[in-house]
C-alpha cells in the first residue's frame, strides 16, 4: 500500500468547510492540517485544488440482487456503481433468493461480499411472520440491523401479524428498519383501478394506489409501537409531506429511538415526470406530488429526516417496460448519489454540510458504524474528492450497472466525483475502477 496525501482540499466536515491537507497510510487517515509535507518517497500526493474533499457516502438502503436474482445485478458489480457514485459503504436488504432470514443464509451473502465487493458492506436480517427465534440469534455487533416489511414489495416479505409485529418490537434489541405502507389500503386501492383499466393502469395512478394515506397508516402504526415497546425504529423512504409530522428535531440523533430516512428519487423526481419517465420511476412507495417533495426537502434541512439513502434496486429494462401491474418497482440510482445531491445543491436546495451531514455522518451515528463516516484522525480512509465545476451527462454508455439503464439518462450534472477511496486505497479515479475485493465488512460499535 502506498501512502496519500491529498493537497489543497475544500475539507467538508462536521458542519464545517477548510482548506486543508489529508495524510493517508494504509487504511487509516494519519493527519489533518495545512501544509502537510511528504514523509516518504512511495507517498502519493493528489492536488485537490478547487474540489470538496468529503467521508463516502454510507449507503443504509440498497438492494443488490444477490443471490438469486443476478440477472438484474450482483454485489461485485453494483457496488462497483456505488463506488463511482461516492459510496463507500453499504447496507444490503434480505428479499433476495433466497430470502436473508436465518443466520447461515445471512452469511452466505457476506461471504460473496468479502470476496467480491469494491465497497464495505453489511447485510440487513430479514423478519418474517415467522422467523422471531433467528431474529434473537443475529449478533447486533456484526450485523446492520433488522428489515421488517410492513408492506409487500420485491420478494413478497410482508409481516401482517399484529402480535408477531408486537413480539419482534419488544424482544430484539436489533435496530429495525422498516418500509411503511399499509397493505389492506393498496389492495383496495388496486383492485377499484383495476376493475376500471384491468392490468394496464395508467402508470399516473401509481400514487394514488400506493398513497398517502397507506403510508401514514403504516408509519404511524410503526412509530406508535416502538413508542410503546421501546425498540429503536428507523423508517425508510419516506415519500409523502404528512409523514414528516410524525418525526422530531428535538434531540441530537444519538438519543432518538425513532428516526427517518429520504430517498434520492423523493427528493429529486414528482408526479409530473411519469408523463415522460413511465414506470422507469414506479417505486414503493411512489414518487408523489410536488407538495410532497417539498415537505421532504423541508424536514431534512430542518433534521426531522436524518438520512439521506438511494433504496437502489434494478431490474432490466424488460422487466421495467412491461404493463403497470407486471411492471415491478425499483430503479438503479447508486452511481450518481453525491452528483445528484450536489446537483441539488447548486440549485440551493441543501447545502454541503447539510450533504456530508445526512450521507455520512448520519448514518454512522444511527447504525453505531466503527470508525467510518467522519474525515477525522485514526479513522478509515473513507474519501471521496468532487469536482463541483466538472459538468457531465448520464449517457447509456457511461452506465455502470449490470441492468444497464438509469432515470437519469440524459440528466446533466455539473458536478464529478474525480477519486473515491475505500479503506485507504483508491477504487475510482477519473472513470476508472482499480483495487476491487478491498471492501470490509463493516462493525458496529453496539453491546
Amino acid at each position: 500500500m502506498k501512502n496519500i496525501l491529498i493537497k489543497n482540499a475544500n475539507i467538508v466536515n462536521e458542519g464545517t468547510i477548510f482548506l486543508g491537507d489529508v495524510l493517508v497510510e494504509n487504511d487509516r487517515i494519519i493527519e489533518i492540517s495545512e501544509g502537510i509535507s511528504v514523509k516518504s518517497a512511495d507517498t502519493r500526493v493528489i492536488d485537490a485544488d478547487g474540489q470538496y474533499l468529503v467521508p463516502g457516502m454510507i449507503d443504509d438502503q440498497v438492494h443488490f440482487r444477490e443471490p438469486g436474482l443476478t440477472h438484474k445485478a450482483t454485489i461485485e458489480t453494483e457496488s462497483r456503481a456505488a463506488v463511482a457514485g461516492g459510496i463507500t459503504s453499504f447496507i444490503e436488504m434480505p428479499n433476495t433468493v433466497p430470502q436473508a432470514t436465518t443466520i447461515e443464509l445471512l452469511e452466505e451473502k457476506f461471504a460473496i461480499a468479502q470476496k467480491t465487493s469494491w465497497a464495505n458492506y453489511s447485510f440487513m436480517f430479514g423478519g418474517t411472520n415467522d422467523n422471531l427465534s433467528e431474529i434473537l440469534k443475529v449478533d447486533e455487533t456484526k450485523v446492520a440491523g433488522l428489515k421488517l416489511f410492513l408492506g409487500s414489495s420485491t420478494g413478497n416479505m410482508l409481516v401482517d401479524d399484529p402480535k408477531t409485529l408486537e413480539e419482534i418490537f419488544s424482544k430484539t434489541n436489533l435496530l429495525i428498519s422498516a418500509h411503511c405502507e399499509d397493505e389492506s389500503t393498496i389492495k383496495e386501492n388496486l383492485a377499484k383501478h383495476k376493475a376500471e383499466y384491468g392490468d394496464a393502469i395508467p402508470i399516473e395512478l401509481h400514487p394514488i394506489i400506493r398513497s398517502e394515506e397507506a403510508c401514514y397508516i403504516s408509519s404511524s402504526r410503526a412509530i406508535e409501537l416502538a413508542r410503546k415497546t421501546g425498540a429503536r425504529l428507523h423508517v425508510f423512504h419516506l415519500s409523502t409531506e404528512k409523514e414528516t409530522h410524525l418525526f422530531s428535531n428535538k434531540e441530537p440523533l444519538a438519543e432518538k429511538k425513532i428516526t427517518a430516512e429520504v430517498c434520492i428519487h423523493h427528493l429529486w423526481f414528482t408526479d409530473e415526470d411519469y408523463k415522460t419517465k413511465g414506470t422507469r420511476i414506479k417505486w414503493n412507495p411512489a414518487v408523489k406530488t410536488q407538495k410532497d417533495k417539498d415537505g421532504l426537502w423541508k424536514a431534512l434541512n430542518d433534521d426531522r429526516i436524518d438520512v439521506i439513502a438511494t433504496d437502489h434496486a434494478p431490474h432490466t429494462i424488460e422487466e421495467k417496460d412491461n404493463i403497470y401491474t407486471k411492471a415491478p418497482s425499483g430503479g438503479p440510482l447508486v452511481q450518481h448519489a453525491l452528483e445528484a445531491l450536489f446537483e441539488m445543491h447548486h440549485k440551493g436546495r441543501i447545502s454541503i454540510e447539510k450533504i456530508v451531514q445526512k450521507t455520512a455522518h448520519n448514518p454512522a451515528i444511527l447504525f453505531e458504524i466503527k470508525e467510518r463516516g467522519f474525515i477525522r484522525e485514526g479513522y478509515k480512509a473513507d474519501l471521496v474528492l468532487i469536482d463541483p465545476n466538472a459538468p457531465w451527462t448520464v449517457t447509456k454508455e457511461n452506465l455502470a450497472y449490470k441492468c444497464g439503464w438509469s432515470p437519469f439518462e440524459g440528466t446533466t450534472f455539473r458536478s464529478r466525483i474525480t477519486t473515491t477511496f475505500v479503506n485507504g486505497q483508491i477504487v475510482y479515479e477519473n472513470g476508472k475502477y482499480l483495487n476491487r475485493g478491498i471492501g470490509e465488512r463493516l462493525t458496529f460499535n453496539r453491546g
